[in-house]
């Protein structure tokens, strides 16, 4: 499990916003491989917490061994982030000094031919975050309709040919299944004619990442996670959120923007009778990205986003 890698990126962006603090309790609802918890970890002990969520048990299994030296100062739980609330409250936990949610798909994952999740090796179409439960994506190929299939492409995945993609996979699975991350990767490089190939990104790519937003429940584990982050924030406590594509980003900066306005009152009314407070205060007018040296060194941080909010008195 050593080998579980993931290069965490905006870790000096997300120290600073998260501004985690001696004897602190913070919460990483996306562990994968440790790397963002090691530097809370860092900052906060010998007396804080870390509690490091995480869908895949292989990630936590590496974590645990990775985060050893932290004794009791760290917790690990096999669980989703869009939980956050019902997981804290089985640790007897009320409220949390910060919130982190890296909503990136590991290095290891993308690596691990078996996982399924890349076009780059060959291996079965699992694509689950938590192998244990759920429809691969093997299974949604074989079983939605060309219409849902479309439709998934189309608006995960933002994809243009989604409905010659579509087709494509009809005709291929009514000769066989498709099982396999190489033979879809081709079928989808096919079926977009070959003057749109973009250079700097595979014909697959769109498709295999709305494949594994379908998946996953991905978008709506998004909206629950920011949503529950927030709420289970104390006074003052932060929430950073990590994203890489437009869908989530959006998602992000919706919630952020809806927690941090105050009354809704029609504007005729002469004084407010909602009485809503804004729940945050919105710490990023505009999504921080990575710098060139970081992108050099990770590429994967190329298309990071992140966004923080400080929870209202």
């Amino acid at each position: 499990m050593s080998d579980f890698r993931h290069l965490s990126v905006l870790s000096d962006e997300v120290l600073e916003l998260l501004y985690p603090r001696p004897g602190g309790i913070y919460l990483d609802g996306t562990l994968g491989g440790g790397g963002h918890t090691e530097l809370i970890l860092e900052k906060i002990c010998p007396d804080g917490i870390v509690i490091g969520v995480d869908r895949d048990r292989e990630a936590l299994a590496a974590a645990s061994v990775r985060l050893e030296r932290f004794g009791s100062s760290f917790i690990a739980i096999h669980g989703s982030f869009g939980e956050l609330a019902q997981l804290l409250k089985q640790q007897n936990i009320e409220a949390v000094d910060g919130v982190l949610l890296d909503l990136g798909v590991s290095s290891y994952q993308l690596d691990t031919a078996e996982r399924g999740f890349s076009f780059r090796q060959d291996g079965l179409l699992d694509m689950r975050m938590d192998p244990s439960k759920g429809e691969t994506a093997a299974n949604i190929l074989e079983n939605l309709s060309v219409e849902e299939l479309e439709r998934i492409i189309k608006e995960y995945g933002e994809e243009r040919w989604a409905r010659k993609i579509a087709q494509s996979i009809e005709r291929e699975r009514q000769e066989k299944a498709i099982v396999k991350t190489l033979q879809l990767a081709e079928l989808v490089s096919r079926a977009i004619p070959r003057r749109f190939h973009e250079e700097r990104i595979h014909p697959a790519t769109r498709t295999f990442q709305a494949l594994r937003i379908a998946v996953n429940n991905e978008l709506e584990q998004v909206r629950h996670g920011v949503s529950e982050g927030i709420s289970v924030l104390k006074q003052g406590g932060r929430i950073v959120v990590i994203s890489f594509h437009s869908l989530e980003d959006r998602i992000v900066k919706q919630l952020f923007r809806e927690a941090a306005t105050g009354c809704i009152c029609p504007p005729r009314l002469p004084y407010c009778i909602c009485n809503k407070k804004p729940l945050v205060r919105v710490l990023t007018n505009r999504p921080i990205r990575a710098g060139e040296d970081e992108v050099n060194r990770n590429p994967r941080a190329r298309s990071a986003k992140l966004r923080a909010a400080e929870k209202s008195g």
